[in-house]
């Protein structure tokens, strides 16, 4: 396949992404990320645009499996499936050890790991997230997300976090609000 016809191929891809040239910045993380605080589940507040995350009422829940991985359910509410709760189950593992906040999620066993690095968490109210693709080492696909333990956040709390995200060369000015007035949010 040539090249020009593949990128063609991702343009729907790359239309509901936030896309960069050169090679995916490298934020720090969370020194002191402690797994297990961190498990349960979260309220999509923000986040960049992201073709897999379209729908309203975003959520995930985070649960220890007895092979040491982290069942990760993701759901969202969509108006094109008439209002329904649409669930993926992924797993997420951490990445590096001397790093426990790198860690990487999967939705699919025959695709690799994505970064999925906490920026920064205080485990009871909000977490920042980052992940970043590269693709071919020449352009790369950022995400960012801020979450809550609730459907809302204090407006300083998410201008905390988007300046995190900023203090670390992660334009924050696509960010888009996640709606959790649904219908099927409890």
């Amino acid at each position: 396949m040539s090249p020009v016809y593949f990128l063609l191929l991702l343009v729907p891809v790359i239309s509901a992404q936030t896309f960069h040239w050169g090679p995916c910045p490298t934020p720090k993380v969370q020194s002191d990320f402690i797994l297990e605080l961190y498990l349960g589940e979260w309220y999509e507040i923000e986040k960049l645009p992201a073709y897999f995350a379209i729908g309203e009422c975003i959520r995930a829940n985070y649960s220890m499996r007895e092979d040491g991985t982290v069942r990760v359910l993701t759901s969202q509410v969509l108006k094109v499936r008439n209002g329904g709760r649409w669930v993926v189950e992924g797993t997420a593992k951490v990445m590096e050890p001397k790093e426990p906040a790198k860690l990487g999620v999967q939705f699919t066993s025959f695709l690799p790991y994505s970064p999925y690095w906490v920026v920064s968490t205080d485990y009871t109210t909000y977490s920042v997230v980052y992940s970043c693709t590269d693709i071919f080492k020449r352009f790369h696909f950022n995400y960012a997300w801020i979450f809550s333990r609730s459907p809302t956040l204090p407006c300083v709390i998410v201008a905390y976090a988007k300046k995190l995200l900023n203090e670390e060369g992660i334009n924050t000015s696509k960010m888009t609000y996640t709606d959790h007035n649904c219908e099927l949010c409890n």
